[in-house]
């Protein structure tokens, strides 16, 4: 009886020891990791989208509408996660969104760039806060620091359409609202995770504030969300995109995760024409005061969630899918949301690491 005990024990503090790093790391395919990831789509120009009506450049998810105001994505009930997601990539480039954010408690706004190795950039929207947005950025999905997020004056971002811009290029990437720049990221400046690859537009709604989330996720998206006090809707009226590379399709031509080993398919890496001289765009505007950094004790930045307080610190995460986080959406162990489109890629799958683990505890059962 003791051996069995001890065995059961055994194997239970190791697969406590498993965490949602095994199975939430997401991607279709990660090119850093695989060599056999198909090539991506290269929208190799500009275009410019009125969301009055759907677009063909676009894929929707969770039956987004249009009409005068453009494309309303709704979050009215648990599991809502409205999204557009663009069918082509860019490669540097500049991206301009004429957005209204979502109102409510814990509903979540977002405007993001990511590639398909989890670089990327993004603009987040609280409901509960109409007076500012998120900036943040990441390297190949690493969530090693918490200083990578800015706080920006926006005030009434619920209220009416405002343009938000991302201009990404080699050698910095550009955060402006209604055309005055509030931040700039150098590479020198990004710990070696400089956003670098082909990255697609994600733009969409949901929930961080569910009752059902992880307590550190409804802190940080200022729930809980009430769904009596609904729907939330975030409008996004138009976008431009220019696309400073061209070519039909971009690859990687290794899996270094470089630009320089980015490869175009009948155009040209950053070969598409700037609006200013160089690979570099003007700064010619900057709002007052410095980005505020990130602080890992308060609720912060998406797509950080911090660790619950100490008076919710009951509340933890298990193996898979968090419960009432939308459907498809999932929170990686250090905190980072990731989106429903991507599908996951699993390196050890969890069901052989269980086995493995299980078969250790017999193994150590029958040794006592």
């Amino acid at each position: 009886m003791r051996s069995t005990i001890q065995a059961v024990a055994a194997f239970a503090s190791a697969a406590f020891l498993i965490t949602p790093a095994f199975a939430q790391t997401y991607t279709n395919c990660d090119p850093t990791k695989r060599s056999d990831c198909p090539p991506d789509s290269a929208l190799g120009k500009t275009v410019n989208i009125d969301f009055s009506s759907a677009s063909d450049s676009f894929t929707p998810q969770g039956n987004p509408s249009y009409g005068k105001d453009g494309c309303s994505l709704t979050v009215s009930k648990s599991g809502d996660a409205p999204q557009l997601t663009s069918k082509w990539y860019i490669m540097f480039g500049q991206v301009d969104v004429e957005i209204q954010a979502a109102p409510g408690a814990g509903i979540v706004s977002s405007f993001v760039l990511q590639s398909d190795d989890l670089d990327e950039i993004d603009w987040e929207w609280l409901g509960a806060d109409n007076a500012q947005v998120q900036s943040n950025y990441f390297g190949k999905g690493q969530t090693t620091t918490y200083n990578r997020g800015a706080f920006h004056a926006n005030p009434n971002n619920q209220n009416q359409f405002q343009k938000y811009t991302i201009i990404w290029t080699s050698e910095q990437t550009v955060w402006q609202i209604n055309g005055v720049t509030v931040r700039v990221l150098k590479p020198a400046d990004a710990n070696n995770q400089y956003p670098q690859t082909p990255m697609q537009v994600k733009i969409g709604a949901w929930s961080g504030g569910d009752p059902a989330n992880p307590q550190g996720t409804i802190e940080w998206a200022r729930g809980p969300t009430d769904y009596t006090k609904g729907p939330f809707t975030m409008k996004v009226k138009s976008i431009k995109v220019q696309d400073y590379s061209t070519g039909s399709q971009y690859t990687y031509g290794d899996q270094s995760g470089t630009w320089q080993s980015i490869k175009s398919n009948g155009g040209k890496i950053n070969g598409g024409g700037s609006p200013v001289q160089g690979s570099s765009p003007a700064i010619t505007s900057s709002a007052n005061g410095q980005p505020v950094p990130f602080d890992s004790s308060k609720s912060s930045v998406y797509p950080w969630v911090p660790n619950p307080s100490a008076t919710t610190a009951t509340a933890q995460p298990t193996l898979g899918n968090y419960p009432g986080l939308p459907s498809g959406w999932t929170v990686s162990d250090s905190g980072k949301v990731v989106p429903p489109s991507l599908a996951p890629v699993i390196d050890i799958p969890s069901r052989f690491i269980y086995l493995v683990f299980a078969s250790f505890a017999l193994g150590f059962a029958y040794h006592l």
